[in-house]
């Protein structure tokens, strides 16, 4: 039954198919296995049995805060700040990238609107300081997944949906591996810009240029305090977090007089695009992930990954290796579905943390979006850099061994992930 629908779903996708279709169809053709005459009573029932979850509610309701922070100008001061800060330093603009990454992960956490907003602005800016355009487009999409790791996260939210794993604990947990990960960059621009011989650009700002800039950002920096303080300090959950987050950026939005009715509906519009999209691929994947349970796939590789359960650090390493496979060639978020309920009882029968499990995953997804040949972050920085995709893909691979050692240190070291749940949740 899984070859017929593995065999299925890579037909259809090479087709051409919409990526929910296909999985449609590959659970189809798993029903055929096991009675077809089900098809018309379970499909429907997994079909919305996997988006009726009220914990889900949150993610259009982040996607809207962060639509509404791109429309109401506050990204623009956040980036004002990053130039502030480290935009004098020599190869500042690859600095400046990287920060304003960093900021923009606790607005929205999507890897792709990072990489469309910071690319369509600095990649040229980049380019007239002298930076490569391949280097640069590269750097700001290894740099945008930040933004999936650093709250709040879309594909987190998803996890604990799965898993019953307290959003807030993933949340805390995710905030250290998202540092280490712009560190990581910022070392890696910092190499670029002494072999290119770039030169510091502009002075060293001073204390009322840095209040200025710290001022003017401080509304959108709140938003990220509101979100996480609220979930881990047990106030609202994370969806009542995402609409607070939402009245909050629009009450500043009106007060600076940036917000107005077409840009709101704007919003509106990008949010139901953005999330009825990702709500029919984790739709149609429940019901694959359902086949699956049903076929008994989790036990079976429980089974096959028996003789290494004493040892979860190799059982880490082989699930981030069949995760960061399978992320090349399938869509993020129907990944996260089919193979969070494979993975979870190996990793529980090894004894790993769920939430150090769901920091590892949600980085190995992440990680697919800068991968070849199906990373979407490549493809987008391709588009606004104006170079061709084949030149990107040659470029790529630093930024992709950059993000693949942050996640092998992680793995290793699972206090980096721990640490703050521990110590500000007691979660783990």
């Amino acid at each position: 039954m899984t070859l017929a629908m593995f065999v299925t779903f890579i037909v259809h996708i090479l087709l051409g198919l919409p990526l929910f279709l296909t999985l449609i169809l590959t659970a189809v053709v798993g029903f055929f296995f096991i009675d077809i005459n089900m098809v018309g009573r379970m499909l429907p029932q997994q079909f919305f049995g996997g988006i009726n979850v009220f914990s889900l509610m949150a993610i259009p309701l982040f996607i809207l805060a962060g639509n509404l922070m791109n429309s109401a100008g506050l990204t623009q001061r956040l980036m004002t700040l990053a130039r502030t800060l480290v935009g004098h330093w020599r190869g500042g603009l690859g600095y400046v990238n990287v920060v304003s990454s960093v900021f923009f992960a606790g607005i929205n956490g999507s890897a792709v609107a990072d990489t469309s907003a910071l690319g369509s602005l600095l990649v040229p800016a980049m380019k007239k300081e002298g930076y490569s355009v391949p280097y640069a487009a590269g750097l700001t999409a290894g740099s945008s997944l930040i933004g999936p790791i650093i709250p709040p996260s879309i594909f987190m939210i998803l996890y604990a949906s799965l898993t019953n794993t307290s959003v807030g604990a993933l949340f805390l947990a995710g905030i250290i591996p998202g540092l280490i990960l712009g560190c990581g960059f910022m070392m890696m621009n910092w190499i670029y810009a002494r072999r290119a011989g770039l030169a510091a650009s502009g002075e060293k700002p001073t204390l009322a240029r840095l209040w200025s800039a710290s001022w003017g950002a401080f509304p959108a920096l709140l938003a990220p305090v509101i979100i996480v303080g609220g979930i881990v300090l047990g106030v609202v959950t994370p969806t009542e977090s995402g609409a607070l987050t939402v009245l909050y950026v629009v009450i500043v939005g009106l007060m600076t007089g940036q917000l107005s009715l077409g840009r709101f509906w704007s919003a509106l519009v990008e949010t139901a695009r953005l999330t009825s999209a990702i709500f029919l691929i984790m739709a149609a994947s429940a019901a694959i992930s359902w086949l699956l349970s049903y076929a008994q796939v989790p036990r079976s590789f429980v089974a096959m990954l028996e003789p290494f359960i004493d040892q979860p650090i190799l059982v880490l390493l082989m699930l981030s290796g069949i995760t960061f496979v399978t992320g090349m060639f399938m869509e993020e978020v129907s990944a996260l579905m089919l193979l969070t309920p494979i993975f979870v009882p190996v990793a529980m029968a090894a004894g790993i943390d769920p939430v150090h499990l769901g920091v590892v995953i949600t980085l190995n997804i992440t990680i697919a979006l800068i991968t070849p040949p199906m990373g979407a972050c490549v493809f987008v920085a391709a588009a606004v850099s104006k170079i061709e995709i084949t030149e990107l893909f040659k470029t790529i691979w630093p930024f992709v061994l950059l993000a693949l050692s942050v996640l092998l240190l992680l793995i290793l070291f699972p206090g980096l992930t721990l640490w703050l749940p521990n110590i500000l949740g007691g979660y783990a």
